[in-house]
């Protein structure tokens, strides 16, 4: 789920095959209102053919369009063409401001061939309309890319943002420059001078010295500060780079102090259109339109087409304000953890972790906790907590053990009975858990008791095991929902590195009957849980949805966090927000350090009063639990 909808109409611009100037290419748009219509700016890029200086290329010149409604662009024409010894090589991924009675369209200036540093520059052209240039100008002496400027003076100066040492990784800097007069933009020695002092200039946006930064669209003014869209690209120089678009938000009086930025992609690649084109993987920001709430944000995908994306202003203006270090998160037991492994218990004696749990009528929380010996056989123990905290009945030995064929040690390694789920429908408890054998690949297993023989701690009356999940397949990570929707079973099951959904008549699993692969819920690129997911306990039914906890695992670091999704009610599939951060996280030594180090893992969860119990496995070794209000779950997930 991305911050921004893309239209469903896009791309908006595409090359075309009967242009030879824009044959190859048509992207990067930079959009303009003039009155009741839109113009677009955008790079053009020719069939390649013989350069007036020897070598076959393809060009890059600015193409124009304009559309009644910023969809729509239908004549293309081109505007900006090589001309001057600095950008003879090509025109690229123009930004275009309006002061006064004159449009200013930064470009990329390539200024010769090879391309490198010494000859990519920022140019611009000064034109009344966009059917002629009136001027065009060199702007930087250095290295230099995407360069944009701000709408109006602020306290008396023109301002830009651009993108300085592009091509001399790992030095790039996004940076900030004022002017007392327009001319001044295009002074050589003015721009000399700003350079030695680059560092001072700078914003500090790469979290990571691998990342990778460069401006993007022109500034749009808002009553609480100026958002600036750039391109952030994570591992850039690792070779496995991620396309994002990230903002900042800036004084509206001075614009070199930051007051929010983005802490996560708010669009990365994930339609075909920007996933597949000459340059694969690429969102990259080069347009935005302000319109009441309504933000356009124009991009170009996979260095191919121009897209645009929609988002909400009072939403991105949230996200910028939300100071990461102190976002919503739950909150740990103080004595933590509740429940640690007990060496006199040979089948405990390694790791408790990953407890299911269960809310009594009374208040009381029943927990039933994955166990592991030390030669990796798990079973099922069990423990209540009168109060949600505290744990105040524990048995001394095991609730369940393995009892089937497919769970019993065949190979060295795991075996046994993984990570249950609970649902309770009418006097039933159903269980779903993991059966690992280790010689197969985990499946989805179900038993059920009545909920009288569960209270009475009667745990041999569990029915035996089915498999509902087919054979070969590495499945886990299953629940049932607690009642039906529309007349059908609903279970929620994992296939990597997704969340799938399926729906039953009943829950009959006898014969080849299996769970399939119907993913709803995916990975995000450049995001927490841009790895894998996969959910963590039961959902829990509120007024506004169904609450599905889940976990991320980063592709980053495999660090396991947790996430919520808010689930329609007569719809499960259809997902009504989703956590942008992380709700909880490795932090304390008993999370970080254990078994499987940085995991966290609820398996159980209740609502008591007005507030979200969670019980998890810390680094696969101990049980804690953590709370937070009901009110500041939905107040993250914006509803």
């Amino acid at each position: 789920m991305s911050f921004f909808e893309r239209s469903f109409e896009n791309p908006v611009i595409i090359p075309e095959s009967d242009l030879p100037w824009e044959a190859d290419g048509a992207f990067n748009g930079s959009a303009i209102r003039n009155g009741k219509k839109i113009d677009l700016v955008y790079r053009a890029q020719s069939l390649p053919h013989l350069h007036e200086t020897g070598p076959w290329l393809s060009i890059s010149s600015i193409g124009h369009s304009e559309s009644p409604d910023g969809i729509h662009f239908k004549v293309h024409k081109p505007f900006i063409e090589p001309a001057e010894q600095w950008d003879a090589f090509g025109c690229e991924d123009p930004r275009v401001t309006k002061i006064g009675d004159t449009y200013y369209t930064f470009y990329t200036a390539l200024g010769g061939f090879p391309f490198g540093a010494d000859n990519i520059k920022v140019a611009v052209a000064l034109s009344k309309n966009f059917r002629h240039v009136t001027e065009r100008h060199l702007v930087t002496p250095f290295n230099a890319k995407a360069m944009t400027l701000f709408p109006e003076k602020i306290r008396g100066k023109y301002w830009v943002f651009l993108t300085a040492n592009t091509d001399l990784p790992p030095h790039e800097k996004i940076a900030l420059a004022s002017f007392d007069t327009i001319e001044e933009i295009w002074d050589q020695k003015k721009w000399s001078k700003w350079y030695e002092h680059l560092e001072e200039h700078a914003f500090p946006l790469q979290r990571d010295p691998e990342d990778h930064v460069e401006i993007g669209a022109q500034p749009l003014k808002t009553k609480e500060g100026w958002i600036v869209f750039y391109s952030y690209i994570q591992n850039y120089r690792t070779g496995k780079p991620v396309f994002s678009i990230e903002a900042l938000l800036l004084d509206l009086e001075d614009p070199r102090k930051i007051i929010g930025t983005t802490h996560g992609p708010l669009l990365v690649p994930e339609e075909e259109y920007e996933m597949y084109g000459k340059v694969p993987n690429i969102v990259f920001p080069s347009g935005a339109l302000l319109k009441g709430d309504k933000i356009s944000l124009y991009y170009g995908a996979a260095d191919t087409t121009t897209a645009v994306a929609y988002g909400s202003l009072k939403a991105l203006l949230k996200e910028l304000k939300t100071d990461y270090e102190h976002r919503p998160t739950f909150t740990r037991y103080e004595r933590n953890p509740i429940l640690e492994p007990i060496e006199g218990h040979p089948w405990e004696a390694k790791a408790v972790f990953n407890p299911a749990a269960q809310l009594c009528d009374n208040g009381s929380v029943r927990l039933f906790y994955r166990a592991q010996s030390h030669d990796d056989t798990s079973v099922f123990g069990y423990a209540e907590s009168r109060d949600g905290y505290t744990v105040s009945k524990r048995l001394a030995e095991p609730a369940y053990i393995p009892r089937a064929d497919f769970e019993q040690k065949i190979n060295p390694g795991n075996s046994g009975c993984e990570d249950a789920r609970f649902t309770k429908f009418d006097g039933t408890l159903y269980m779903l858990y993991t059966a690992v054998d280790a010689a197969n690949p985990p499946r989805v297993a179900m038993a059920s008791i009545s909920v009288e023989d569960f209270g009475k701690l009667r745990f041999d009356r569990f029915t035996m095991p089915t498999l509902i999940s087919p054979p070969g397949i590495d499945d886990k990570d299953a629940c049932l929902f607690p009642e039906k929707i529309g007349g059908k079973y609903v279970i929620l099951h994992r296939i990597q590195p997704s969340i799938d959904i399926n729906r039953f008549d009943n829950l009959d699993f006898a014969g080849n009957r299996f769970l399939t692969h119907n993913p709803f819920v995916f990975p995000r690129k450049g995001m927490w849980d841009s790895a894998k997911v996969g959910i963590s306990s039961v959902p829990l039914k509120t007024e506004k949805g169904w609450i599905l906890l889940y976990h991320g695992v980063s592709a980053d670091d495999n660090r396991y966090r947790i996430g919520v999704l808010l689930l329609d009610l007569k719809d499960p599939e259809k997902v009504l927000a989703r956590s942008r951060y992380p709700l909880f996280e490795p932090e304390e030594p008993y999370e970080k350090d254990g078994i499987v180090p940085n995991v966290v893992f609820p398996c159980g969860s209740v609502i008591k009063g007005k507030t979200l119990f969670v019980y998890y496995g810390g680094a696969d070794r101990v049980v804690g639990t953590a709370t937070m209000p009901m009110r500041k779950l939905f107040e993250h997930l914006g509803v």
